[in-house]
């Protein structure tokens, strides 16, 4: 730096702080170019708090972009040109779907369900992956070229005018002060305020052409609402396939008969056969081949019995149908629900909350 640079400077910071300290008044600029100013710097605010929301907005996860950002870094450094993607969370839930999809098999009515809506949200995160690029090519990109370009421009313009009006001030000021013998040349003085105009109306200029540029900064604002329009209405169209599958499914499924229940016998501990009578014993014996109708002629209710609350109709060969008041013996229980008993020389399973037990099994 030059000694003239130097003193130049010198001048500028005695009177920032003869002003900010020593209260000294300096050159007052016009209302017209405060306000001017004032929008510019809502503007400036304005764009750096939208891209980060807009960031945030697309990759929503501040955890996945730590990550990815780190990746990204390591991959740099290493030479490697792969980048690391956002994992779009639409993505990961139909990969999800689609692993349990096939874990239930082809003849799953539901595991194809799955499937196809494990396929329809990994659509989703297609989209939205190209919605993403449209809003940074044509939103964020935009915005950031305004950061580095006409704001740096202002900002520039900006810093150079108060300096100008600080070396000017001080100039002034020192004239101001000095003997009629010691003043300072008119030539330097007037400089000084000539390079203070120029400056002002530079950075006024360079403002107000920036303010009047509204049509970029709303035709910018305008790609990012039509990438989300474009983006709903295909995501709308994949939902909508989809919830058409979907119910042709469920009314595929509930034409379907359904296989009847054959409760399996559970296995009489051995503690328990012994403390039984032959008779009791020989009642209780679960047969090979199932259950079977024995052919006897009926014989008295004897020993552990119960009473048909409600009528119950056999849904097949396995079970015992009675009606309202019957009295069924009980020849064992098969699980928490269901007993087996004989009425009227058939054998069969009922449901236990059909009966009133009279004479509990032992």
């Amino acid at each position: 730096m030059s000694l003239a640079g130097f003193k130049k400077q010198l001048n500028k910071a005695n009177q920032f702080v003869s002003e900010k300290i020593g209260g000294v008044e300096g050159t007052k600029l016009d209302d017209e170019y405060l306000e001017t100013e004032k929008k510019v710097d809502v503007i400036c605010k304005l764009i750096d708090e939208v891209v980060t929301q807009t960031q945030e907005f697309l990759q929503p996860n501040p955890a996945h972009r730590a990550k990815m950002l780190t990746m990204n870094t390591l991959n740099k450094l290493q030479g490697k040109a792969k980048s690391s993607v956002y994992p779009q969370p639409e993505g990961q839930l139909g990969d999800c779907m689609q692993k349990y999809g096939r874990d239930l098999g082809p003849d799953s009515c539901y595991g194809q369900c799955l499937l196809q809506s494990g396929e329809s949200f990994k659509y989703l995160a297609d989209i939205k992956y190209t919605m993403e690029d449209h809003v940074k090519d044509n939103f964020l990109q935009p915005l950031h070229s305004i950061q580095t370009h006409e704001l740096k421009e202002i900002n520039h313009h900006r810093k150079k005018l108060e300096g100008r009006r600080l070396d000017f001030d001080c100039k002034k000021r020192k004239q101001d002060k000095a003997a009629a013998t010691a003043k300072l040349p008119e030539d330097e003085l007037k400089i000084a305020e000539e390079k203070f105009i120029e400056s002002k109306i530079l950075a006024e200029q360079a403002m107000i052409n920036f303010l009047n540029s509204e049509v970029e900064q709303i035709q910018a604002l305008t790609e990012l609402v039509t990438a989300q329009v474009d983006y709903h209405r295909q995501a709308t169209e994949i939902m909508e396939q989809l919830q058409k599958f979907l119910i042709d499914k469920k009314d595929e499924a509930s034409s379907k008969p359904r296989p009847a229940y054959e409760p399996k016998r559970v296995s009489t501990l051995p503690n328990q056969v012994n403390s039984r009578t032959p008779s009791q014993s020989a009642l209780s014996t679960p047969a090979k081949n199932g259950p079977h109708i024995n052919a006897a002629a009926p014989s008295p209710v004897l020993g552990p019995s119960c009473r048909g609350l409600y009528d119950f109709e056999a849904e097949n060969a396995s079970e015992l149908p009675f009606s309202e008041g019957d009295v069924i013996r009980l020849l064992q229980q098969v699980d928490e629900n269901w007993f087996e008993g004989e009425l009227n020389g058939r054998r069969g399973y009922f449901p236990i909350n059909y009966v009133e037990v009279i004479n509990p099994l032992p």
